[in-house]
């Protein structure tokens, strides 16, 4: 469903990755630092987190047992680890993701080689069960990984992606689709969600009209799904095949869309400033606006309004 733009592939986006954590392995190297796993928080929600987790330890590095707090889906960028759960041992290798459930302890071991870079995705467990398929699936991991599986290539490139500041999706949209989709095959289940259903339809129809009346207002994804009534993952999915885009992306395009209508505005060109603009059409800072802009018309909004100044004095 999300798909990466620019002709990048997924092992571009991997070599790249490598590239950061190779620089990271020498710096221990130089500074005679023991080997560590240092997260960086990439996005985090009421229930869920996203980190950068890099890992220097090698060989000579001891393992120690830890224990999952949350439900969590780690996706290996780069480098290799052993990995040891209640499952068994299990090799980690770029493009492989690590599952863990909430209370579970674990290893993690470095016995052959040095360093592994991973997106950590962590969730409430509460949380976890509702963004689940409601297909009869118990929620609760029987496998300790799951290999670079051509189905989750484009969510593995997406995560990938998303390191090197390549943003082509919300962190929370991805969140979900990874949960929805690592559960259904951990357990083998591969079900139709019913998105092209009358009533999935008018619900889809109905978070687009709350989208449009209040799209200057902080939107979260779970109050749109709440108000569906669907599961987030369900209704992620749903909305994307209904619409050809993912409600991140909607809200996005609906309020640039209304940006460059008041831009576009001739009586308030001149008195209104750009950063009102963003503001009022629900953008947190100037900077983001702009870019997002750009990337949406081919220029700035400064740019675009003496566009279409021009247009109309003609």
């Amino acid at each position: 469903m999300l798909q990466l733009l620019c002709g990048y592939s997924k092992e571009e986006f991997l070599a790249k990755i490598a590239v950061e954590l190779e620089r990271a392995l020498a710096h221990r190297a130089v500074n005679g630092l023991p080997g560590d796993a240092t997260p960086r928080v990439l996005a985090r929600g009421r229930d869920w987190t996203v980190s950068d987790v890099v890992c220097t330890s090698g060989p000579r590095d001891r393992s120690f047992e830890e224990r999952h707090s949350w439900v969590s889906i780690a996706v290996v960028a780069a480098g290799s680890f052993q990995y040891r759960c209640k499952s068994g041992r299990e090799l980690m290798t770029p493009g492989s993701l690590l599952l863990g459930n909430a209370g579970e302890y674990f290893e993690c071991g470095h016995e052959h080689a040095a360093g592994d870079r991973c997106v950590a995705f962590q969730y409430a467990p509460d949380y976890f069960e509702a963004l689940a398929p409601p297909a009869g699936i118990v929620p609760g991991f029987r496998l300790g990984r799951l290999p670079p599986l051509r189905a989750l290539s484009p969510l593995v490139a997406s995560a990938c992606a998303g390191l090197t500041g390549y943003k082509n999706a919300s962190w929370e949209e991805l969140s979900i689709l990874f949960a929805g989709s690592v559960v259904q095959l951990a357990s083998g289940v591969s079900r139709s969600d019913g998105s092209n259903s009358a009533a999935v339809a008018a619900r889809v129809t109905q978070a687009v009209r709350t989208i449009e009346r209040h799209r200057d207002t902080p939107l979260d994804l779970r109050s749109l799904a709440l108000e569906s009534r669907l599961s987030p993952y369900h209704f992620l999915r749903a909305f994307s095949r209904l619409t050809g885009l993912t409600p991140h992306q909607y809200v996005l395009r609906t309020r640039l869309r209304e940006a460059a209508l008041r831009l576009t505005d001739s009586g308030s060109a001149d008195i209104t400033k750009v950063l009102d603009v963003a503001l009022d059409c629900g953008f947190g800072d100037v900077s983001n606006f702009n870019r997002a802009f750009r990337a949406e018309f081919g220029v700035n909004p400064r740019t675009y309004r003496l566009q279409a100044q021009r247009r109309f004095c003609e």
